[in-house]
């Protein structure tokens, strides 16, 4: 509960996040009748985290590499006044040397979403929906730090991943949620396919012409996911395209290039549409395998039309 009141803060509990930390501190911020100033009593160390009250003020706007800032050129907020003492902006600087790479604030942001959670290990949506806008931006623009692009690998260099998750992430499972983590998406169309082999969690070795043309249609008939089709401006046209043709996109599109360029994974068999190599049997079993394949394919769609949405 806010009490505009309020003139003094205690930080008991840790937090890795500045973001946080400067949430905890604005407890004790609010103007009221009477009040001159806020005494914070830091029992574990977060003043550590106050060099980045000015940056988290200025609105967190800049996130790249390692910097120092100019103090005196920030910009605050309407009817915001700062004033710090100098010898407090020499400290800031001091600390401005040891500020965070990009990496480490990206795992920072990571800690802070978790800490939202309630200490659960966010997945990608989870982590998407709660990520600073400013730093998902730099993740999308620069594919080496991006830890969309190698999820269980970013959970594995900062020791999240579960007991189950390190057994899927040391064999052949890895490499299979890799390859739909990152193959190529122009078109969102290889979606409903992969969607066809989860299956609502009992995964599948193979999908048939009619499991592909269901999970093609359930996938397209979902909100104005029709519009995806180029040659259709209307869905009482899309209405009509009949399901002979709805096949024949998907085996000329996004079946064709599963199997091109899906590292061996994606096969032929014999009275399927396609089917996955015989050696993921065993792991399409694991809970965690399941969990890591739907997170992937609801983050990928998602970030295919919010792309499209920002490009349009």
């Amino acid at each position: 509960m806010d009490i505009a009141s309020l003139d003094m803060v205690m930080f008991l509990r840790p937090t890795e996040s500045p973001t946080v930390f400067l949430q905890q501190l604005g407890r004790g911020l609010r103007i009221s009748k009477g009040k001159e100033y806020v005494n914070v009593l830091d029992f574990i160390g977060n003043y550590e985290k106050a060099g980045r009250a000015p940056f988290l003020l200025n609105g967190g706007a800049c996130v790249g590499e390692r910097t120092a800032y100019d103090y005196s050129e920030i910009e605050y907020p309407d009817d915001c006044i700062v004033d710090f003492d100098m010898r407090l902006i020499d400290l800031f600087r001091e600390m401005d040397k040891k500020s965070l790479s990009i990496k480490e604030r990206i795992q920072q942001e990571y800690y802070r979403v978790k800490e939202l959670l309630d200490g659960k290990s966010p997945t990608r949506m989870e982590l998407f929906t709660n990520m600073d806008d400013h730093i998902y931006e730099y993740c999308m623009k620069h594919s080496k730090e991006n830890p969309f692009k190698r999820y269980m690998d970013f959970l594995y260099e900062i020791h999240e991943l579960s007991d189950e998750e390190l057994l899927v992430y040391n064999g052949i499972g890895k490499e299979f949620l890799q390859l739909i983590e990152t193959t190529d998406m122009q078109k969102v169309y290889k979606m409903p396919i992969l969607y066809g082999f989860y299956n609502d969690g009992n995964v599948r070795m193979a999908v048939t012409e009619d499991e592909v043309i269901e999970s093609w249609k359930r996938f397209f008939n979902r909100g104005t996911n029709w519009k995806d089709f180029p040659q259709v401006t209307s869905y009482e046209e899309y209405r009509r395209i009949t399901d002979k043709q709805h096949l024949s996109k998907a085996k000329s599109m996004p079946i064709k290039f599963l199997k091109a360029s899906g590292k061996g994974f994606f096969i032929d068999k014999d009275g399927y549409a396609l089917g996955i190599r015989d050696e993921l049997a065993d792991v399409i079993k694991v809970d965690a395998f399941k969990k890591q394949m739907k997170d992937i394919i609801e983050y990928r769609t998602m970030e295919y039309y919010r792309r499209r949405y920002v490009e349009k």
